[in-house]
């Protein structure tokens, strides 16, 4: 067969659109539309030749497969793509150009029709790069993770002869992956940080949010162990707000969502206009309880839940009476689930909360009996601070009840 045009727009958008070739074409707003899916960019205006490549970008996998109907091996190749399942993938492999063939392997082994990493073979350039990353997932499986890493970085440095984006995704998982195994923080920020700025101006938003979130909860995690302000994570924060939404990316949406919060709410209040955080703060748990319900995050919308309730508490507001009456309530929701078998040290904490709240309300009775479950879970665990802490409150329930008593007695004397 004709040899293809490369560099092909292969890798850096995910499956199954980012693996579709595309044929050499006599139309120049083919070539156009592959160089802007190479450089990490939708094409503006797609040619009919590629109407099966739109549908696919499009997430309309169906149809795109039927746009795919022709003999030739590249729509034989784009429909293994979209649908691998029943094809014969050793006759597709064969009829493909040798630089190309080893593409059928990452694709089986990436669907899990195969347990058989790609081999190079005749791969080069971006191709080459994209059976090299394939390849550390294998070595990742087998628990080689420094050897996985390294191969990444190689993987990534042969892509950027190539294609820019590729290379910066790859990067972007090498980062990620120094990171959740603390390999080497240093590295995983400096590749982290290289990735996303070679993302910038692509179409690649979500795959560069999650490389600003890694990034960002390095950072936020550095800074808080070291008592340093937590600004350069909250840039990130507020960066990947901009390329997702709860409807693009709800996990990652909501999660930014909540260390959002998370680091305005541990920030100190120096000046008033700090205390616009905290309503900041409010808003972006809200917005994380909206993706995070108890039904299908149980432990993201406890602790979003809990973050809510303090941060009613402790910002300043016009109706600070309501706000401690929900963050009353938003607790008691949290108690729910967090058994005094199970968790007491969470339970009990959570009860002191929710006293002091009441307390704060005057509810004086209902208070009590919640510090006093919360100061015996205490005692249980052996947690002797947390149990002087709780008799204060308590010791402060019982002067704030005593004028009451006494002005009750006043009032039968007279």
């Amino acid at each position: 067969m004709e040899r293809m045009r490369r560099p092909q727009a292969i890798g850096a958008f995910p499956l199954p659109a980012g693996f579709l070739l595309i044929a050499t074409s006599d139309d120049p707003a083919v070539d156009s539309a592959r160089d802007a899916l190479v450089a990490g960019r939708v094409p503006s205006a797609w040619p009919s030749a590629l109407r099966g490549h739109e549908l696919a970008h499009a997430g309309r996998t169906d149809e795109a497969v039927a746009e795919f109907a022709g003999t030739d091996v590249v729509d034989r190749f784009n429909r293994f793509v979209l649908a691998p399942e029943g094809v014969d993938a050793d006759e597709l492999r064969a009829d493909l150009p040798p630089e190309i063939a080893p593409l059928v392997d990452v694709v089986r082994y990436s669907v899990g029709l195969t347990d058989d990493p790609p081999v190079v073979g005749g791969a080069d350039q971006e191709i080459e790069a994209i059976v090299l990353a394939t390849r550390a997932s294998g070595l990742l499986g087998e628990g080689s993770v420094a050897e996985a890493v390294d191969l990444l970085r190689s993987a990534a440095e042969v892509a950027g002869l190539s294609s820019a984006p590729l290379s910066a995704i790859i990067l972007g998982n090498a980062g990620v992956l120094t990171h959740e195994h603390e390999l080497d923080q240093e590295r995983a920020i400096a590749d982290l940080t290289r990735a996303v700025t070679m993302l910038e101006g692509t179409d690649l938003a979500v795959g560069r949010a999650e490389l600003h979130y890694h990034l960002a909860s390095m950072l936020h995690q550095i800074a808080a162990a070291k008592g340093m302000p937590l600004s350069e994570a909250v840039v990130h924060y507020h960066l990947i707000l901009r390329l997702v939404t709860e409807h693009t990316a709800p996990h990652l949406w909501a999660s930014t969502h909540l260390n959002l919060a998370t680091a305005y709410l541990t920030a100190p209040m120096i000046e008033a206009s700090d205390q616009l955080r905290s309503g900041i703060a409010v808003q972006s748990l809200r917005s994380a309880l909206e993706v995070f319900t108890r039904e299908d995050y149980p432990a993201e919308w406890s602790s979003a839940t809990i973050n809510l309730a303090n941060a009613l508490i402790y910002t300043p507001s016009a109706h600070q009476g309501d706000n401690v009456v929900e963050a009353i309530e938003k607790y008691e929701e949290v108690l729910e689930l967090r058994d005094r078998h199970d968790d007491p040290i969470g339970r009990a904490r959570l009860l002191t909360n929710q006293g002091n709240a009441l307390a704060h309300l005057g509810i004086f009775d209902h208070a009590k009996s919640k510090l006093v479950e919360a100061r015996f879970l205490f005692e249980e665990q052996l947690d002797h601070d947390s149990v002087m802490m709780v008799r204060s409150v308590l010791d402060e329930i019982a002067k704030a009840m005593v004028p009451e008593r006494d002005d009750a007695a006043d009032r039968v004397t007279t």
